[in-house]
């Protein structure tokens, strides 16, 4: 069952401006340490901090909350598995919402694709329910 879907589109020019306006300060406020590492290893680093910006927009919304009732930035957070694909972790308040909206019996699935084509970055997650049971 689907508990919630969001979309977020970034653009890569605004997060390259805001990199180069704040650096650290806006970087340590929205993104974990593991996040930063991956973006600062790229080649296109504020395409990367782009994206995963998307995803944490769209989580947010996913969640049904928007960035508005007590969510941090770094509550979500992306890494990726060997293969590439990105994952979404959830921690603090989101984690909290996430746990209030999951159906007594099932577990969470918080699925992520990110994508990007400068000067725009794309993220779309959906929340899914499994059931517990085999």
């Amino acid at each position: 069952m689907i508990l919630g879907i969001g979309s977020d589109l970034a653009n890569i020019e605004r997060i390259a401006k805001t990199i180069e306006r704040f650096g650290d300060r806006f970087k340590n406020r929205v993104f974990t340490e593991t996040e930063r590492a991956k973006a600062e290893r790229r080649r296109d680093v504020a395409g990367t901090y782009a994206k995963r910006w998307a995803a944490k927009e769209a989580c947010s919304k996913a969640l049904g909350t928007g960035l508005a009732m007590g969510i941090s930035w770094k509550d979500m957070a992306v890494s990726n598995l060997k293969t590439g694909q990105p994952v979404m972790q959830v921690t603090g308040w989101a984690a909290d919402r996430l746990a209030e909206m999951t159906p007594d019996g099932y577990e969470a699935i918080i699925h992520v694709t990110l994508t990007d084509d400068h000067p725009w970055a794309q993220a779309f997650v959906v929340i899914e329910a499994r059931s517990k049971l085999p």
